[in-house]
């Protein structure tokens, strides 16, 4: 308790903004090329939740266009990721602006990943734990996956972290997400798109036939 209270936002604090001092000069040259490759503006902005479900404005380098198709929807992520975006996003350094959340006390280094607000109506109490703690840049779903994670599984990381933070588990995922990165594993769930979307969870019900076998037609057997 005194790790999460104390000590781990002033290390988080310190840590992200000698971060910041020290990748100014790679967050700059990131940042003029998206701009000289789109001619926009470069920095992604989105409301995202945090500690105990606060809103807050979340800071990213933009990756994806935002062309859309003949009826005005946003086309595939992978139709409207720059080539420049598909190599920011390989080594993460889109993140890099949320670093100064960070120091601002929006967020951690390590947490749960911020999601979108049109969520939170969606969690179950169990789910809604993730907000008991400051979202993070990486944590423990990230390490463990990614994107090629499941909503289920991603949860189960998010709450276990908020259940047993401590200084070693977060030096773990550190250590971890360096290697993630490095060999840039779960960056997009499949082809055409970088996450799937949040629907809620399934009633007893449909849990019940998600768990029957299929047949090769994917209908459920009898």
């Amino acid at each position: 308790m005194i790790y999460q209270r104390l000590v781990k936002e002033l290390l988080d604090r310190v840590i992200a903004s000698g971060l910041l001092l020290l990748l100014s000069p790679v967050i700059v040259l990131v940042t003029g090329l998206i701009w000289v490759k789109t001619a926009k503006n470069p920095i992604f902005t989105q409301s995202r939740p945090g500690y105990r479900e606060r809103i807050f404005t979340l800071y990213k380098l933009k990756t994806m266009t935002d062309e859309c198709d003949e009826h005005g929807q946003l086309l595939p992520d992978n139709q409207r990721t720059t080539t420049i975006g598909d190599w920011i996003r390989k080594y993460s350094l889109d993140e890099l602006p949320q670093l100064w959340n960070v120091v601002k006390g929006d967020m951690s280094l390590v947490g749960p990943r911020p999601l979108l607000v049109q969520y939170l109506p969606l969690y179950n109490d169990y789910q809604r734990k993730r907000h008991l703690v400051k979202p993070g840049i990486t944590g423990l779903a990230q390490v463990n996956g990614r994107n090629k994670l499941s909503w289920e599984e991603k949860f189960e990381f998010d709450v276990y972290y908020v259940e047993h933070i401590s200084a070693w588990l977060d030096l773990k995922i550190v250590l971890l997400t360096f290697q993630s990165v490095w060999l840039k594993k779960g960056v997009n769930y499949n082809e055409d798109t970088t996450s799937t979307y949040f629907m809620g969870n399934p009633s007893e019900s449909d849990k019940a036939l998600m768990k029957q076998p299929r047949d090769i037609k994917g209908e459920a057997s009898t």
